[in-house]
């Protein structure tokens, strides 16, 4: 058991090995009076098939951690590792190389091509990068998320709830070892955000894979295995087995701490 800073008592993470670690992990914007700490030496892992939701208020760092923990943004201290890479000794060539490979992607805006059907959607990165993907790994992944009918539409074909369904395919298709997603289903009504939130907890549970999600929403958030809650750019709580009241409940509680501190 782990205690929280509110003194809450936490059960102990599952033993298995870490898809992504952050060691006092910092990222500093400007200098001077124009100075911003958006991390303030985070230290936290993401073990394999587990569902992780990055939650906090608007500036609190989330969506920061996520980008450095993905690549896509420079550290200013500290270290990032995917598996046992460490990200800040990689060339800008070594770097895409690793995201290609080894992470997945999925954002609020959908990112399809629309010249393309669903299937080449989903097969692109794999394309590009000249690699052919696993007949049996990309049918087990579209039956998942439910694509099976839908793979010859293009785009605008389709509902935005099953556009965003090929964007979890596409992550998932080059079987990566870590999925990266930010407030993917901010574009979504209630409905079709239920389905894609369903599709990546199925995604863990079913295949294995390793999600971490950056998201405001108490209901978005339940669906993962754990939620940790990021503040002034450091990591304040952590709930695991979530519930959408659980989780608002503890969103108030740490935002009464920073009213009153």
């Amino acid at each position: 058991m782990t205690t929280t800073p509110f003194g809450v008592q936490t059960a102990a993470p599952r033993t298995t090995a870490v898809a992504a670690r952050a060691t006092e992990l910092s990222k500093v914007y400007g200098q001077g009076e124009t100075r911003v700490v958006a991390l303030d030496a985070v230290s936290v892992e993401f073990r394999q098939a587990e569902f992780t939701a990055i939650m906090g208020p608007s500036g609190s760092g989330k969506s920061t951690l996520m980008h450095c923990m993905a690549g896509l943004d420079s550290v200013s201290g500290g270290s990032a590792t995917i598996g046992d890479t460490e990200l800040t000794t990689l060339n800008d060539k070594k770097l895409t190389r690793l995201r290609r490979d080894k992470i997945g992607f999925i954002f609020q805006a959908f990112n399809l091509l629309p010249t393309l059907t669903a299937l080449e959607n989903i097969t692109l990165p794999m394309d590009i990068a000249g690699r052919k993907p696993d007949k049996k790994w990309l049918d087990m992944v579209v039956d998942t998320v439910g694509l099976s009918g839908r793979l010859k539409h293009r785009p605008n074909q389709l509902s935005g709830g099953q556009q965003q369904r090929v964007a979890v395919a596409r992550a998932l298709a080059g079987k990566p070892e870590i999925m990266f997603a930010d407030e993917p289903t901010g574009n979504l009504d209630s409905r079709s955000g239920a389905e894609v939130l369903g599709f990546l907890r199925n995604s863990v549970r079913e295949l294995g894979q390793t999600v971490v999600m950056v998201t405001h929403d108490p209901v978005a958030a339940s669906y993962a295995d754990r939620v940790i809650f990021l503040a002034d750019g450091r990591i304040v709580d952590e709930l695991r087995h979530p519930t959408a009241d659980a989780v608002l409940d503890r969103m108030k509680r740490f935002d009464a701490k920073g009213r009153t501190s």
